[in-house]
This record gives structure tokens, sequence and C-alpha cells, in this order.
């Protein structure tokens, strides 16, 4: 099973959600961003490469905050997303069509990927007390 990271990233009370490119897999709907796990790599160490990668972002990895699993045609994939606090770095889209903050209580109105909607449920249990 492959494993894939999801940063939660959170910076004055909002979090950054990404429309993914049309074409990739599992469509052009909006997710948290993070991506593939390489060989030898904590989830932690790809979380914080591949954020740096997507985003020009530095971060801080916080506590796991929930996961999923789904398959892309015969691939088994689990999504594992973590709290992340934004340290540096100006925002530069590299994967993604588009980007946004949004406060925890508008991530309902979007449409994110099937794996990442228990993730939405999830968050929004945790931040919109």
């Amino acid at each position: 099973m492959e494993k894939v990271t999801a940063g939660i990233i959170i910076k004055d009370n909002k979090i950054l959600i990404a429309k993914r490119k049309t074409g990739k897999c599992i469509g052009a709907s909006w997710e948290f961003p993070g991506g593939k796990l390489e060989a030898g790599e904590t989830l932690e160490e790809c979380l914080k490469r591949e954020l740096k990668e997507e985003l020009n972002f530095d971060v801080e990895v916080k506590e796991f905050v929930a996961s999923s699993k789904f398959f892309c045609g015969n691939k088994e994939i689990e999504l594992i997303a973590y709290r992340v606090i934004h340290l540096s770095g100006e925002l530069i889209i590299y994967e993604h069509e588009e980007v946004k903050w949004v406060n925890p209580i508008e991530l309902i109105k979007y449409d994110f990927t099937l794996p990442d909607v228990p993730i939405v449920k999830k968050v929004m249990e945790c931040y919109c007390i």
C-alpha cells in the first residue's frame, strides 16, 4: 500500500486548501496539500519535503489528525493527515491549479476529493467548536 501525507496547514486561524490539476488521479477537486512517501522517510519528513516542494513553505508537523484509504486505479493508497504550522516561506504554487486560505467552517463549501472527505469531517469537528 502506498502512503501519502496531507497537511492541515494553519495560519492566522485559516486552513490552506489546494485544487488539484485537471487530469490527475481523482480529478480536479480540492485537497489538503502533501504528497507521496519516499523510501527511508518518516511521514513527518515526507510532509515537510512535499510542502516545501509544492508551496515553498517551511513547516512544523504537529499531531496526527485522520487518515483514509482509497484506490486510484488498481493501487491502494492510504492518505495520512497531520496538523501543520506554517513557519516561513512565501506561498508559491507549483503543483496545483489554485490555493485558498479558508475558515474551517467554510470547508464544507468545497468539492474535496473522496479521500479527503473523512479528513474534512475530522478537521471540522476539531476546529469548528
